[in-house]
Parts: structure tokens; C-alpha cells; sequence
């Protein structure tokens, strides 16, 4: 692999000061929290995933709220927090269904709350990322086509069982991959935030899978893989993080017992590639501008890990 080495250098630079913001803010500083000005005006993701604020509210209100859930019902809430990946939606639905589980199900009835949700002008989707949207059950809107593709994994093909009796992340990934409107993103981001219950307990550094952002990133980092696959780089990435961060003098803050994980090194391209739309426009790819700026979070955090990674902040 031929790297572009200032902007191979620029990831492990971005990656350590996008932490020393987030422990900037979780330990109480004021603004600025970086002297970086392009940090400073724009919104990118943690370095972490998990420390996300979508990621946090799944966690603590999907996954680990206190209540008893059998596995098939986790893997359910799961799922259809993430096709929406929008706490107001769950927040509304959870009001108007009581308690999300496989035996409070249908489509008509989730169909209307969320006609009436999309009525009083509300949005229904999170535009973080974009889900696949075409009409693949012959619906004209797009959550009725979700809504549709809910029914079909659940209920039509018990795709709860099958994900439990997966031996690893992959297997998991391809059953998820198989269904419409579920394309190679969206499943691998499934899969891991799945993997964030303990109702299953993949390996997370066995598989991995770029997204378009992370692509991206990637192409910007390195002139020519040389046969690598995008898959190939961020595994050597994984691999060589320590090193990387020690030989550019860079004091990474790393989650207690964590490193970067494969998921994490893959956003970390995407964000990269956000950040040099503005750093480094001459490096041209199909997106020129960073979308959101940053507005400071009036609610709080009080940060969760998953309780099986044995990790702390």
C-alpha cells in the first residue's frame, strides 16, 4: 500500500484530537475544547462509536433499560430502534405501544402512529446516514416499506433465532445482508450494535465491512492499495495503531481495557474524510461540504459501556 503520508499521519492526528475533545467536555472544560478551528465549527462522530449519541441512547434505553426482555425481543428492539435510528421516534412509539416486543407487533398499528407522527411534521429517520428507501414491498412511503421488511425478518422468517444460533459476526452480517432494503452498511452496523447486547458474543475484530464514507477516507489516505482491499487497510490499521500514535508523539486517550476497534478505525475514515473537505479541498471525492456544524448539547451524557467489555472511561 502506497501511503499519502501527510494524510495517513493527518488520520492518527485527527483520531487523538477528536478524543481529547470528548474527554475535554466529559471532564467539564469550557469551549473551545480544541484549538483545531475546523473541530471548533464542525460536528464529527467520537472516535468510539459506542460513545455516540444514538449509540448511548440505545444502550441505555433499547438495550440495558432495567427490564426483563427475552433474547429474540433484544435482537427485535434492536432492529427497529436502528432502521429509524431516531430517539424522538422510539421515545413516541414507547408512549402510544407501552413496553417494544415481538407479541405488540403490526404493521397497521405502527403504520398509523407513524402517519400521525409524520403528520404533525415530525421526521420519522434520523439523517445521519441515509437507509435504503426504494419500494421493495410496494409501498409508496418509506417506512411502510420498513415497516414491511420488520414483518418479513421477524415474523415470516424468524430472523431472531437464526441470528442467535450464529457462530461469529459474519455469519450474523449475512443473514442481515440477505433481506431488502438491508445493504452492506446498514448490515454491518446491525450486526454491531446487536453485538452491544449480551445476547450474543462475537468477536469483533474477525470482520469488517467500509462503508461509502470510510471508502472515501481511505482513498484519501492512500494513493494506491496495491491489491489491498479497503477491508485489508483497516485491518492494518487496527493493527498498527499503537505504534502509529507513539511514532507521531500523540498521547491517544484510549477507553480502559479498549482499543480502537475495527468498527471504530472504519468510522474514523469516514469522519477524516469529512475533515479534510475543509483542511484539504484539492483532494476531491463525490462530497465538498460537511453537512452540520457543531451546536453544543443543551442534555447531557452520563456515558454507559456494554457490561461485557469489562471497560471503562
Amino acid at each position: 500500500m502506497i501511503k499519502r503520508q501527510d494524510i495517513y499521519d493527518m488520520y492518527w492526528y485527527f483520531a487523538c484530537e477528536r478524543q481529547n475533545v470528548f474527554y475535554n467536555k466529559l471532564n467539564g472544560k469550557k469551549q473551545p475544547y480544541t484549538n483545531d478551528i475546523i473541530l471548533q465549527e464542525y460536528k464529527f462522530c467520537n472516535c468510539y462509536r459506542v460513545l455516540d449519541r444514538v449509540s448511548q441512547f440505545l444502550l441505555r434505553n433499547v438495550i440495558y433499560n432495567g427490564r426483563e426482555y427475552s433474547s429474540q425481543d433484544i435482537i427485535f428492539r434492536i432492529v427497529l430502534f436502528k432502521i429509524f435510528n431516531k430517539e424522538q421516534t422510539w421515545i413516541y412509539l414507547e408512549n402510544k405501544l407501552g413496553d417494544i416486543k415481538l407479541d405488540n407487533f403490526s404493521f397497521d398499528r405502527y403504520n398509523e402512529l407513524l402517519l400521525e407522527y409524520k403528520e404533525k411534521g415530525n421526521k420519522i429517520y434520523n439523517d445521519a446516514y441515509i437507509s435504503c428507501a426504494n419500494k421493495a414491498f410496494g409501498y409508496d412511503l418509506k417506512h411502510q416499506n420498513h415497516l414491511a421488511l420488520i414483518e418479513k425478518m421477524f415474523f415470516k422468517y424468524d430472523m431472531q433465532d437464526k441470528i442467535l444460533k450464529c457462530k461469529d459476526m459474519k455469519e450474523a452480517f449475512c443473514i442481515l445482508r440477505s433481506y431488502p432494503l438491508i445493504g452492506d452498511f446498514m448490515a454491518y452496523q446491525l450486526v454491531t450494535d446487536i453485538n452491544y447486547s449480551d445476547v450474543v458474543n462475537f468477536k469483533e475484530n474477525t470482520f469488517t465491512v467500509a462503508g461509502p464514507g470510510a471508502k472515501r477516507g481511505i482513498k484519501k489516505c492512500f494513493i494506491d492499495l496495491e491489491g489491498s482491499s479497503y477491508e485489508d487497510v483497516i485491518k492494518y490499521m487496527y493493527d498498527n495503531q499503537q505504534y502509529e500514535f507513539e511514532r507521531l508523539n500523540l498521547k491517544f486517550k484510549y477507553i480502559k481495557n479498549r482499543k480502537l476497534q475495527y468498527i471504530d478505525i472504519q468510522n474514523l475514515f469516514c469522519e477524516l474524510d469529512k475533515y479534510l473537505r475543509v483542511y484539504r479541498p484539492d483532494l476531491k471525492s463525490n462530497r465538498i461540504k460537511i453537512k452540520k456544524k457543531y451546536v453544543e448539547s443543551k442534555s447531557k451524557i452520563d456515558y454507559v459501556l456494554p457490561p461485557k467489555w469489562n471497560a471503562k472511561l
